[in-house]
């Protein structure tokens, strides 16, 4: 998958503020206005507004951490029943933007922890949720483009760490009601290797 497909690409990761929120929208006209009535709400900068697989509509948004609780809440609100799904985060790891634009280089690879969501904003929450639970790196954040609207999270760490931050991923997924799968593999072949990082 190229690159500018992916969410957030757009955008260079010191560009993210600390807060962040997305509305996931089933309808493309609905999704565009919640996109306008999140940036009519509070001043919040859009790092991405864009039709995503499967021909839904996903706005992306960084600020305060008030105002972007207010602009979520606001475009909660308008999309009303077209909400698919959404997110607010007061404080965002700072993995969770790179492993968003691709894989990340030089992460050393240990046991390997794949969780799979139904949707974006799943992804992302429980992606950052793991990175807080256990000492584990984010290898990457694969959204929506391509995968039928689907997200999913790899991570790696030594094996303790990676069942941890797996399980803290799966709760989210399963609080959401968005998991499709986890798995921990605590020793990845080295021909596997590759085409996780790559």
């Amino acid at each position: 998958m190229e690159y500018n497909n992916r969410v957030g690409d757009q955008t260079p990761t010191d560009e993210y503020e600390a807060s962040i929120g997305l509305i996931e929208c089933s309808s493309i006209a609905t999704g565009i206005l919640v996109a306008d009535a999140v940036l009519k709400q509070s001043p919040v900068e859009m790092l991405w507004a864009r039709a995503i697989s499967p021909g839904n509509w996903l706005n992306l948004f960084t600020g305060d951490v008030e105002e972007v609780r207010e602009a979520l809440d606001k475009g909660v609100m308008v999309g009303g029943e077209d909400i698919v799904d959404d997110l607010f985060i007061a404080n965002l790891h700072p993995q969770v933007p790179e492993a968003i634009r691709g894989p990340r280089k030089g992460v050393e690879f240990d046991a390997v922890g794949v969780i799979e969501f139904r949707h974006v904003a799943s992804t992302i929450v429980a992606a950052d949720a793991a990175v807080k639970t256990a000492a584990v790196d984010l290898v990457e954040i694969r959204l929506g483009m391509h995968l039928g609207g689907k997200g999913f999270v790899v991570l790696t760490g030594p094996t303790a760490d990676v069942e941890d931050a797996v399980a803290a991923a799966a709760a989210v997924g399963q609080d959401r009601k968005t998991l499709v799968r986890d798995v921990v593999i605590s020793r990845a072949t080295e021909e596997l290797i590759p085409f996780l990082s790559s």
